[in-house]
């Protein structure tokens, strides 16, 4: 079970970023050439926003059941960070909610503004803000705190 969420959430993490580039790219340009929303702009907003849910779920399943959530090393009091253990149990489930409730936020706003153009400024600001987030809170390959393959194994 363990492994066919971790391999299901490593999956959907490049759709996820696949569809959260691709709306930032129609609302940048957009925005840019004053284009009118069309039903393909919507259906991107609207898939990008379901494959972060999706994602989420995935998470949280993964949460629930991680060794490396559940281990619980001894810790000197002086010490305030340790590594992975801290990382996955408190700052990548933390900042990955936050995202995906920017990326609702961004939906729901684009959603119902007025004129494309807000449409588009909407969608682009709170996707551009939950992107960061998301690269800040993703376990690189290179990071000191928690790192992890850019692909796993099936």
């Amino acid at each position: 079970m363990h492994q066919t969420l971790l391999t299901l959430h490593s999956i959907n993490r490049w759709l996820l970023l696949f569809f959260l580039m691709y709306s930032i790219f129609l609302s940048a340009r957009g925005v840019l050439r004053s284009r009118g929303f069309s039903k393909q702009d919507n259906l991107i907003r609207h898939l990008t926003a379901t494959v972060s849910h999706i994602q989420l779920m995935l998470g949280l399943a993964l949460y629930m059941i991680s060794p490396i959530v559940k281990f619980n090393p001894a810790i000197p009091e002086t010490r305030l960070w340790v590594g992975e253990h801290e990382f996955f149990r408190y700052v990548h489930i933390s900042l990955m909610i936050l995202s995906v409730v920017m990326i609702t936020i961004g939906s729901a706003r684009a959603k119902r503004a007025p004129t494309d153009r807000e449409k588009f400024g909407t969608m682009l600001l709170w996707f551009v803000l939950s992107l960061i987030v998301i690269f800040i809170a993703i376990p690189w390959p290179f990071s000191p705190l928690a790192n992890r393959p850019f692909f796993r194994p099936f």
